[in-house]
């Protein structure tokens, strides 16, 4: 009887006393699996972290770029594909005069999947007003 009683308690002390899993963390998601699953949420991460795209547009107003407001409605209003655009697949159509700004981001979003890119498509026509 003594031997079960400390097999019962040997057991519940195993039980308890599992570690945890220590996470690192980071100032931005690393990947889709740490971000909402939502297409939005993910350009989103996208556009403030890896895209760097938050270094020369904004939601609402212009600043060295147009406006992501501006943008999303001019691809909408003019049937573009943004996607088709950051692949380098389809000539500027809201502001051509910034094309040789942005032609440094290239490199950048070449290298982003058509997930992340789509993604990032999301997120913009999700700030049309």
């Amino acid at each position: 009887m003594k031997k079960l009683i400390f097999i019962g308690f040997a057991i519940l002390a195993f039980f308890s006393c599992k570690k945890e899993e220590v996470k690192k963390e980071s100032l931005y998601p690393t990947s889709t699996e740490e971000i909402a699953q939502t297409p939005e949420k993910l350009g989103e991460a996208i556009f403030q972290g890896k895209g760097n795209c938050v270094a020369c547009h904004e939601v609402d107003k212009k600043s060295i770029g147009p406006s992501i407001q501006d943008i999303a409605k001019i691809y909408k209003d003019k049937g573009g594909n943004i996607v088709e655009f950051l692949k380098e697949n389809e000539k500027p159509i809201v502001d051509p005069s910034q094309y040789e700004v942005m032609k440094t981001n290239f490199a950048i979003t070449e290298e982003m999947s058509d997930e992340e890119l789509k993604a990032l498509e999301a997120y913009m026509y999700s700030n049309l007003k």
